[in-house]
């Protein structure tokens, strides 16, 4: 039998223990960035599916990262979006539909094939970081209110015999008006008659350090207590101290109606005894259009609240009775959902239209590469496809005329004459008026028949006034190639430290410096 000099051993055996020290190490800190990482508030978003011409689920993906998207929630648990998102770095809350949670509630059974279908199927390689059960049940369906706990119990207890109740969060998402008289926030407390279903939920979501999953619209707080609630508190818009709203309580000033709805939140659970569950918004946003009844919902408010939403954020200055905690938000929504025919604001939530080009184009200046279509980017303003002719001449003769937009180019001879139609036109007109007017979102309207776009309209020689003006700008959704390549040289560098690191160790062992 061969038996090996116990010498010869010696450096190997040192090389082995070293390298399995330093993996430990590295896999450590990766951890431990990610939980870093994980930690950090963030702002997501809500993916409806009412849209005509919806994007393929892996056309959907590619746009979400290339707007540097990192947290979705769906309202089912899609197989085949699931299956797209896998090997991406988005995390996605995933759903049970209100129409699931009676068969889910009455049985551990069936609550262990959802779990085991639509969670434990596609972990880990899709990031799905957690379950909202049901939507607004306590105030669309109460009499489904006996049944969330034990739907959601059903479903946590089969994450925990899968080893994913830690990696998994599950809650349900909650309308903000089962908080009662939310002003001033220390005043407010849950609504009395379902206190005996809430109050097992808090206790289970503390027990659990799940969130407590809340929509919050404070533009529906400002239609329903208008000349009460200033429209600036609720767009995030600086405010003077006389416009404050101050809680007579607790003396804390709210600059917003946000901070103040989500203080709510946590005033009512204190009144419940409980004081460690972090709230989610689930549900936030303004929607840009909407009928004569809904003035304010337009594309200036639009975005305005939800540009400055995503830096409140990222500001990570948490609420007066919490700076330090951030909620996450997701934003509320995607795509303009134009399937929902009433009310018109119903279908006008959307950062997108269907086809991918931006319903307004969002202030995040600062706030990192989240949402790629920045306004330091180029736009352009252009008429929106399937508009009458009728509806285009009159929005085209407005432009050319008492808006004073630069329509020489497409007059007979010039470059922009062909093709002679009358979108052709008014898309060449409503450019020049929305660059002249510093492409401000509310002058690329024209009563709902034009909209922005982030693809250059110019052809041949026919050369837009965006073009024009700004011709090396780097086009929205275009991911920074200097960024990139940042972050390969640093990726590169610390790779090569470490195959540095190892050559090193290799020579001392050939050199007997281990013997």
């Amino acid at each position: 039998m061969f038996m090996a000099n116990s010498n010869s051993l010696k450096p190997q055996m040192l090389l082995f223990l070293l390298l399995f020290f330093i993996t430990g190490l590295l896999t450590e800190a990766v951890e431990l960035k990610t939980q870093q990482e994980d930690n950090q508030p963030f702002v997501g978003i809500n993916i409806g599916t009412e849209v005509s011409n919806l994007l393929s689920p892996k056309e959907l993906v590619s746009f979400l990262q290339l707007q540097k998207i990192t947290h979705i929630r769906i309202y089912d648990a899609n197989p085949d979006i699931l299956r797209a998102l896998a090997h991406t770095k988005i995390r996605v809350i995933i759903s049970v539909p209100n129409n699931q949670l009676l068969a889910i509630g009455s049985s551990n059974s069936t609550a262990a094939t959802w779990v085991e279908r639509n969670v434990v199927g596609f972990y880990p390689e899709t990031l799905i970081s957690g379950v909202s059960v049901g939507d607004e049940v306590l105030s669309s369906i109460p009499s489904l209110g006996p049944i969330l706990l034990p739907a959601i119990e059903s479903l946590y207890n089969a994450l925990v015999a899968s080893n994913l109740h830690t990696q998994v969060k599950i809650s349900t998402p909650h309308a903000a008006s089962i908080i009662l008289d939310p002003f001033p926030p220390s005043q407010a407390f849950f609504n009395e008659t379902l206190v005996e279903i809430i109050l097992p939920l808090v206790q289970f979501l503390s027990r659990t350090s799940s969130p407590l999953m809340l929509n919050v619209y404070p533009y529906y707080v400002f239609m329903q207590n208008k000349g009460v609630v200033p429209l600036e508190n609720s767009l995030f818009k600086p405010l003077t101290p006389s416009k404050e709203m101050v809680d007579p309580n607790t003396l804390l000033h709210y600059t917003n109606v946000l901070d103040a709805l989500i203080d709510a939140a946590y005033f009512s659970m204190k009144n419940l005894n409980i004081t460690d569950v972090v709230v989610l918004v689930t549900e936030s946003g303004w929607p840009s259009r909407g009928d004569s009844k809904e003035p304010f919902a337009t594309i200036d408010n639009a975005d305005t609240y939800n540009s400055n939403l995503i830096k409140h954020v990222f500001d990570r200055s948490g609420t007066p009775l919490h700076p330090e905690i951030t909620s996450s938000v997701y934003l509320y929504e995607l795509f303009n959902e134009d399937l929902i025919t009433s009310p018109l604001s119903e279908a006008n939530w959307g950062l997108f239209y269907g086809n991918v080009t931006p319903v307004y184009l969002l202030h995040v200046s600062g706030s990192g590469s989240f949402l790629a279509k920045d306004t330091t980017n180029q736009t352009y303003c252009v008429a929106m496809d399937g508009v009458d002719s009728k509806s285009l001449q009159a929005a085209l003769d407005w432009a050319c005329g008492p808006g004073r937009s630069n329509c020489s180019e497409i007059q007979p001879g010039e470059d922009c004459y062909q093709p002679n139609n009358v979108k052709n036109h008014a898309s060449y007109a409503f450019d020049s008026y929305y660059q002249k007017d510093g492409r401000s979102a509310s002058s690329c309207d024209f009563k709902g028949v034009a909209m922005i776009t982030t693809t250059d309209p110019s052809h041949g020689n026919c050369i837009f006034p965006g073009s024009k003006k700004q011709i090396n700008k780097t086009k929205i959704g275009s991911p920074s190639t200097n960024s990139t390549s940042n972050a390969q040289s640093g990726l590169s560098g610390r790779t090569q430290g470490f195959k540095a690191f190892i050559i090193l160790l290799m020579t001392l062992i050939t050199s007997n410096h281990f013997s």
